[in-house]
């Protein structure tokens, strides 16, 4: 059974509580929060392990409590709103929350998500991650697949990299752009696309049906993690 504290930030009490009981009986403690600035409080003064983040709060919005929480916390934030749009998945993601599930949401993917994010966080140190039949050594710039090593250009390494340190993480294209070719290439997505490509073509088992580099459409790609 888990024994992580989970922060649930939202004004909704039913959803509250609903969210409260499905995670008491997976064993997580949890706390609550009604408004922005109250989980601000609270993150800072217990210290969750994870935070489920409604964005519609009365006082301040959730895209600005994750720029907030992000100031002094990598705290893995996990966004669940009635929002739907692309644009909104792309600003929580980019300010650096780690999940978005739009209500209404199977509690299932709820629970796999926050699994994820606990694994992901106790994991962010380590410089080897295995998903599948690819290893990835950063220290020593190994890739392999099936045990046997795989060449890739120093740009497929690097986008490779950036996906591998943040494995399970939804990244945008934005972040991904500016991470392996730098600020003047936002928006170059063809760019992004035709490496993905390219990468997908020497580490996936049929890259027509990606299993490992997933695309999260409109907004950017997630390494699958094991």
């Amino acid at each position: 059974m888990a024994n992580e504290k989970v922060l649930i930030v939202d004004d909704e009490q039913s959803i509250r509580t609903f969210l409260k009981l499905t995670l008491i009986s997976q064993g997580y403690e949890t706390i609550e929060a009604i408004s922005g600035k109250e989980a601000l409080d609270k993150a800072a003064d217990q210290k969750p392990d994870i935070i489920i983040l409604d964005l519609g709060l009365p006082d301040i919005d959730g895209i600005e409590v994750t720029r907030s929480l992000r100031e002094w916390t990598q705290t893995p934030i996990i966004i669940l709103s009635v929002r739907g749009s692309e644009k909104d998945k792309i600003a929580a993601l980019d300010l650096g929350a780690d999940d978005y599930l739009t209500k209404p949401f199977a509690v299932g993917e709820l629970l796999a998500r926050v699994r994820a994010a606990l694994r992901r966080s106790s994991k962010a140190d380590e410089k080897e991650v295995k998903t599948g039949n690819l290893e990835v050594d950063l220290l020593r710039r190994l890739v392999t697949v099936n045990g046997r090593e795989v060449q890739l250009t120093p740009t497929e390494y690097e986008l490779l990299k950036v996906l591998v340190m943040h494995a399970g993480k939804v990244l945008t294209h934005k972040h991904l752009l500016i991470e392996v070719w730098g600020q003047q290439y936002v928006g170059e997505f063809h760019m992004l696309r035709v490496n993905i490509s390219n990468l997908r073509q020497k580490i996936e088992p049929d890259p027509a049906r990606p299993q490992i580099i997933i695309t999260e459409s409109g907004v950017g790609y997630r390494l699958k993690t094991d």
